[in-house]
């Protein structure tokens, strides 16, 4: 198994494949996920993160870098890294005590802490797909390559 690629119709959709991969990370792991501007990273991450059955409200972090996430036993981290100005930042954040324990961390534009992220279990690129958006699935290691399988089956 390696890349996959899903095709989602609508918001829906979006929300029900977070809710998916929820399940799948058990809310462990690192995602990256990237995209333009309104591609649809932020309702990915709302879909995950009420997956794991957080019933508030899910915002972007893009002012504040990162949401943090107390759910149960479970701990997630919603990372915007838009405005980051220079990934050394991520340095000053704390960034590697986020990581630590095998939280869930779900990160937004990836590419601006290059250098200072660890690689990610799974990367998911989302574009636009006439109405719809395709999101590109590419396992990083095992973790990944297992959710994949398990999406790549129900999403088909």
């Amino acid at each position: 198994m390696s890349e996959v690629t899903l095709y989602l119709a609508n918001e829906d959709a979006m929300v029900a494949l977070g809710t998916r991969l929820a399940e799948e990370t058990r809310g462990h792991g690192i995602l990256f996920l990237e995209g333009d501007l309104g591609a649809g990273k932020t309702t990915l991450s709302r879909g995950i993160i009420r997956g794991l059955g957080h019933a508030g409200s899910v915002k972007s972090p893009t002012f504040t870098l990162v949401e943090p996430y107390e759910i149960g036993d479970v701990r997630a981290f919603h990372f915007d890294l838009y405005r980051l100005v220079d990934p050394e930042e991520l340095e000053y954040l704390g960034i590697r005590d986020y990581l630590e324990d095998d939280a869930l961390c779900l990160i937004e534009w990836p590419c601006k802490g290059a250098g200072f992220l660890p690689k990610p279990d799974l990367t998911i690129t989302i574009s636009p797909h006439g109405s719809g958006r395709s999101l590109r699935l590419l396992p990083q290691g095992a973790r990944g390559e297992s959710w994949c399988a398990a999406l790549a089956l129900e999403f088909k």
